[in-house]
């Protein structure tokens, strides 16, 4: 008990010496100033060519989403994710060691390009994704915390990470198992995080994008406004699931484009009743119930 104790501990300090060397030592590897910057270059982007040209520069919730932005970045795993993080895989590796299962590698592509592994792993990674996503929309119990991200009522930049800090945990442990079975021997996937930071917040800009013939691979913001539309086909729970990539949808058959969804009305059913605030959005899905 006193390994998990000084674990759970060092976990903290351990965020924090990086927080604040995130802050006060600017880096190409920098999480929090590449964030800030993507940041800013989409939303001179919206100000510049924007696609609802009606819409205000300081839309709706701007702020409220930019909070969650830098919350779910950094603040969740400052406050205790990084912590339970440590914890839980710990104790999942402790676990193994009862069996004599020391590695849990199951396709070893240390020895290929680097290229190559960094492609792999984006891939494999969005397609556990897509599924996740998917899952978040047709298990009752976690569209309550998936309705955080869908309550957003005019698409800007910063609303890609307006989510509900559940659905990081429910991410991360969906795919930690299928991702540490395959022995990847880059530690660093700066690239591949940033990039699709970059996309999720191209998907969410008030910007029209289509990439050409690429927007059967890439998702975009003309495809992933039609996921937050607040009417969607009789009996479909979602569509236009796609996070990085928009293929998924085209393969398995949930890709929805009606017509140039600029104008549609976003949010869901009721979303009257729902909270605007970030404390009584994020306690929501625990109380609903209670009243």
């Amino acid at each position: 008990m006193q390994e998990y104790f000084d674990l759970f501990l060092g976990s903290f300090t351990g965020y924090w010496s990086y927080f604040k060397s995130e802050i006060l030592y600017p880096s190409w590897h920098n999480y929090f100033y590449w964030l800030l910057g993507l940041s800013l270059t989409v939303w001179l982007l919206e100000i510049i060519i924007p696609w609802r040209k009606g819409q205000s520069i300081f839309r709706k919730d701007f702020w409220l989403d930019g909070f969650y932005m830098f919350f779910n970045f950094f603040l969740f795993s400052l406050i205790g994710y990084n912590a339970i993080s440590n914890i839980g895989v710990h104790a999942f590796n402790d676990f193994l060691n009862l069996f004599g299962i020391t590695n849990l590698v199951a396709i070893n592509v240390a020895t290929w390009p680097h290229w190559l592994q960094l492609l792999v792993m984006f891939i494999i990674a969005d397609f556990i994704q897509w599924n996740v996503h998917r899952l978040l929309h047709k298990a009752p119990a976690l569209w309550e915390f998936h309705k955080v991200h869908h309550s957003v009522k005019e698409m800007g930049f910063a609303a890609h990470l307006r989510f509900h800090w559940m659905e990081t945990i429910i991410y991360k442990s969906i795919q930690y198992i299928p991702l540490a079975m395959i022995g990847f021997g880059i530690d660093d996937f700066f690239l591949v995080h940033i990039f699709a930071v970059a996309i999720g917040h191209l998907n969410h800009s008030n910007l029209y994008i289509t990439y050409g013939p690429l927007k059967y691979f890439l998702n975009n913001p003309a495809m992933h406004i039609w996921h937050h539309a607040k009417h969607l086909p009789d009996g479909s729970s979602g569509v236009n699931y796609g996070l990085s990539l928009s293929v998924w949808d085209y393969l398995f058959g949930t890709v929805y484009l009606p017509s140039n969804g600029r104008d549609i009305e976003l949010g869901f059913p009721k979303d009257e009743n729902f909270p605007s605030q970030f404390l009584a959005q994020v306690t929501y899905p625990f109380i609903k119930n209670k009243k």
